[in-house]
């Protein structure tokens, strides 16, 4: 329970609750629009794909961008989260990588005019670019050393130079229908296993 529950009656934290819930509900929705109809999307799609009135994601967000920004960061902690739920639910650490390595590569592929939309504000994608930095770094990290400590990776790869790579083997995948990147970045994954 957070301070602005203390004294909230069970009325008042169901509201909050429900209010967070259609948030996130309506971003989970832009964020399958904007992967198949770019972040140019008309927002008459969002809405209807989340269920909602054009009044709600005005109201939630005054303009594109700030919807956008908040997709993109919905999504980066959905990423984080998902690091220490793998690790304690996979059957190795290699696994949890390797499946966490996965939603990182669906993030990545599915941004469709994100970046472009975004750079126009140099300094809203610098800390946008900070925040993903400081939410998934820390948990690829938490990933890589449990693999190592397993005896499963080799030890000597940082979070940064992973997310880093896999970054670049992501550029272009969804102008090239021929190359695929989720494939190519697995066998990178692959490559980081330890001989036996």
């Amino acid at each position: 329970m957070n301070d602005s529950d203390e004294g909230a009656g069970p009325a008042a934290q169901s509201k909050r609750k429900d209010a967070r819930r259609n948030k996130e509900t309506l971003l989970d929705a832009a964020a399958a629009v904007f992967v198949t109809s770019g972040v140019e999307a008309p927002v008459r799609d969002i809405a209807a794909k989340a269920g909602v009135g054009l009044g709600t994601i005005y109201r939630h967000f005054p303009t594109r961008a700030d919807l956008i920004i908040a997709v993109y960061r919905h999504q980066v902690d959905a990423c984080a989260e998902a690091g220490p739920a793998l690790l304690a639910t996979s059957p190795t650490p290699h696994a949890a990588l390797g499946r966490w390595v996965g939603l990182f590569v669906d993030f990545l592929v599915t941004k469709h005019g994100l970046a472009a939309a975004l750079q126009a504000d140099s300094s809203g994608f610098e800390t946008l670019h900070a925040y993903f930095l400081d939410r998934l770094l820390p948990v690829c990290t938490q990933l890589l050393d449990a693999a190592a400590a397993a005896g499963e990776i080799h030890s000597d790869v940082s979070a940064y130079q992973l997310m880093r790579g896999i970054g670049n083997l992501c550029i272009g995948a969804d102008n090239d229908p021929r190359y695929d990147a989720r494939r190519v970045v697995e066998l990178l994954v692959a490559g980081l296993r330890q001989p036996r």
